[in-house]
């Protein structure tokens, strides 16, 4: 590739690769998704050269972890705070419909309401039910860490690829 055209396609790749670093913070943009189809893109357009298969399989793997952790890591945190299955299932159900009426808030208001009145159905107890609830908030931000953890990883092999040059 051409070196002005390969410059300015790394400064794209780098432009969409911070915007997808503010996307593991910000739930709404798909952070590390982002990350990955910078790097692909740019893999594509240089050929190959710098970036290859390995490190694209190795950053995809990492970006579906890392897309996936809040999923996972609140549903452990709220199994840790003693919610039961159901409640980690609702509290799923309800971060869903939360962030389809209210956003980003209403994701964690729906979840943590969800796994709140499930175990306060399921237990009669408000002080265990507040435990489970806050476990699971604790694990959704704990998984916002996990998330940019990953995304600075990604970032970091992308740039180490890409300074070493072709192989």
């Amino acid at each position: 590739m051409a070196e002005p055209l390969n410059t300015t396609v790394l400064v794209l790749a780098a432009l969409v690769m911070v915007v997808g670093l503010v996307g593991t913070v910000v739930p709404v943009i798909p952070g590390t998704v982002l990350i990955f189809v910078a790097a692909l893109g740019y893999a594509l357009l240089e050929g190959f050269q710098s970036v290859g298969w390995p490190t694209l399989v190795l950053m995809g793997v990492m970006a579906l972890v890392a897309t996936t952790a809040d999923i996972w890591v609140s549903s452990v945190g709220a199994k840790v705070g003693g919610a039961s299955g159901w409640s980690v299932v609702v509290g799923l159900i309800g971060g869903l419909i939360g962030f389809l009426f209210l956003s980003l808030l209403g994701a964690i208001l729906g979840a943590v309401l969800g796994v709140l009145l499930t175990e306060i159905l399921r237990l009669g107890d408000w002080r265990r039910a507040l435990k489970a609830g806050g476990a699971w908030a604790i694990g959704w931000a704990l998984a916002t860490v996990v998330q940019l953890g990953f995304g600075l990883t990604m970032v970091a092999i992308f740039a180490w690829q890409v300074i070493q040059g072709p192989q």
